[in-house]
C-alpha cells in the first residue's frame, strides 16, 4: 500500500492530524511568585478531587502565559512506583509557540501530554502529539524511556502520524563495551542479556521496538490505513568526537565541550556528556529560544561539563537525590549487592547538599529540582538544595509551567 494511499484511507477515517495547533497554556495565571510559592505544599480542591487513594498531592502547578515555557510532565526519578506519591514518570515538554519538543519519556507521559493541554489535547484520536517537534532521551535507563513505545505505537491514535514529517528521536548511541561496576566488575558471561548486541543506542533500541510490535503495527497498516512507521518515526544517535567514546569505562565523563544535536527556526539544542556511570554516553540538554534557555541535567553526579553547558541559562533542570534516604535503605555494614546500589546512587546522582551549589557556579536564575528520589521524599527536606543558591528554587510538582527568559 502506498503512503499516499494510507493516508488517504486514515483521512476517510477522519483521522488526518491537524497541521498546526497551539499548545494551551495551563492557566492565565503568573508563575512569578517566587521561591515562596514554587515551594508550598498547599493542596487545591481540584488537585486533592483528583489524588487516587494511596496517593498524596502536592501543591497546586505552577502556571504561566508565556509563549516559551518548560512543562514538568513527570517529576519522580527512578524506577520506583513510589508508595504515597502523586508523581509520574520523569518527562519535560519545552513549549515553543505552537510547537514543543520531548526531553525523556517515563511513566505516563502519553497521558500526562494530554492533561497539560499540549498540541490538540482535547481532538480524540488527533492530538496531542501532532504538535510534537522532536523527542531529547538523557540516556536509556528504563524510567527514562519506558513510555516512548506509547509515544511512537500507541500514538498512531493520538496524532504522531503527520503527512510530511517524521518525528525524529535523539539519544545516546551504541556504548560499545558492556559496563563495569565501582569494583571494575564486569558482568558474568552467562548473565549477559542480547550477546549478540549487549549495549544499543538510541537508533538500535528503536528498531528493535518495532520488530518487537511488527503485529501491531502490521495490522494498523492494513486494516487502518495508517502509514509504516518509517515514514513517521526514526531513531537518531547523538554523534560524538572518536576520543570521548573510546572509553566508556575507564572514563565515561570526559572533559568537552557542548555539541551541537539539532536546530530549526525555534530552538537549538546542544548537548553534553554527564557522568551518570556505569551508563554510557548520557547526555545533559540545553535549548536556546528567542526569550531564554532552559538546560536539563539529565542524570548525573557532580559535572563540570553540565556547568559549562548551563552556563547563564534562564532555568536549570537539575535531578535531585536525597542522601539521607539512600543511607536509611542501605545502612552499613553492606553486602556486595547493597554496596553497589549504595555506590551508584550516591556517585551517579547529586546530592540535595551539592545541586545548589552547582545552580550557583552555573549562574543560572532559577533551579528547578526534578527526578526527585525518593519520589514521596517531603518537600520541606528537599528545600535544603537552596543553602548554597542565591537564585529562585523550585521544587517540582508534576504540570509546573515555568516561563523560558
Amino acid at each position: 500500500m502506498s503512503r499516499r494511499r494510507a493516508l488517504g484511507l486514515a483521512s476517510a477515517l477522519g483521522l488526518t492530524p491537524l497541521a498546526a495547533t497551539a499548545c494551551a497554556p495551563a492557566s492565565q495565571a503568573s508563575s512569578a511568585g517566587g521561591a515562596a510559592s514554587a515551594t508550598a505544599s498547599g493542596v487545591s480542591a481540584a488537585s486533592a478531587a483528583s489524588g487516587a487513594p494511596g496517593r498524596a498531592v502536592g501543591r497546586a502547578p505552577l502556571t504561566t502565559d508565556a509563549k516559551n515555557r518548560i512543562v514538568l510532565l513527570g517529576t519522580s526519578g527512578g524506577p520506583p512506583w513510589w508508595n504515597d506519591s502523586h508523581r509520574e514518570g520523569v518527562s519535560s515538554a519545552v513549549v515553543v509557540g505552537d510547537k514543543y519538543y520531548l526531553v525523556d519519556a517515563g511513566d505516563g507521559v502519553g497521558k500526562q501530554i494530554k492533561k497539560a493541554k499540549l498540541g490538540a489535547w482535547d481532538k480524540d484520536m488527533r492530538g496531542p502529539l501532532d504538535a510534537l517537534v522532536a523527542v531529547f532521551l538523557t540516556h536509556l535507563h528504563s524510567d527514562h524511556i519506558s513510555d516512548l513505545y506509547n509515544i511512537l505505537g500507541t500514538g498512531l491514535q493520538n496524532g504522531v502520524a503527520i503527512p510530511d514529517r517524521v518525528l525524529e528521536i535523539y539519544g545516546p548511541g551504541n556504548r560499545g563495551a558492556l559496563p563495569v561496576n565501582y569494583k571494575g566488575a564486569k558482568i558474568p558471561a552467562d548473565q549477559v542479556v542480547n550477546p549478540a548486541n549487549p549495549t544499543p543506542g538510541t537508533r538500535e533500541t528503536i528498531e528493535a521496538m518495532v520488530k518487537t510490535f511488527a503485529t501491531d503495527f502490521n495490522d494498523r497498516i492494513i486494516d487502518s490505513g495508517y502509514p509504516p512507521p518509517r515514514d513517521f518515526f526514526t531513531g537518531r544517535d547523538i554523534v560524538l568526537p572518536a576520543e570521548l567514546v573510546d572509553d566508556p569505562n575507564g572514563d565515561p565523563h570526559p572533559s568537552m565541550s557542548p555539541v551541537e544535536v539539532f536546530e530549526d527556526d525555534r530552538v537549538k539544542v546542544t548537548a553534553t556528556l554527564v557522568q551518570h556511570a556505569p551508563v554510557f554516553p548520557a547526555f545533559a540538554f540545553r535549548f536556546d529560544t528567542d526569550t531564554g534557555s532552559v538546560t536539563f541535567s539529565g542524570d548525573t553526579g557532580p559535572s563540570e561539563n553540565l556547568v559549562e553547558l548551563a552556563k547563564g541559562s534562564d532555568v536549570l533542570v537539575h535531578e535531585a537525590i536525597a542522601a539521607e534516604w539512600v543511607a536509611q535503605r542501605h545502612p552499613e555494614p553492606r553486602d556486595a549487592a547493597a554496596e553497589a546500589e549504595y555506590q551508584h546512587l550516591i556517585g551517579a546522582h547529586t546530592t540535595i547538599e551539592d545541586v545548589g551549589g552547582i545552580a550557583e557556579r552555573a549562574g543560572v536564575k532559577k533551579l528547578v529540582l526534578n527526578h526527585l528520589v525518593p519520589g514521596n521524599w517531603p518537600v520541606e527536606k528537599w528545600e535544603k538544595a537552596g543553602a548554597n543558591f542565591s537564585g529562585e528554587l523550585v521544587i517540582s510538582e508534576d504540570f509546573d509551567a515555568i516561563a523560558i527568559g
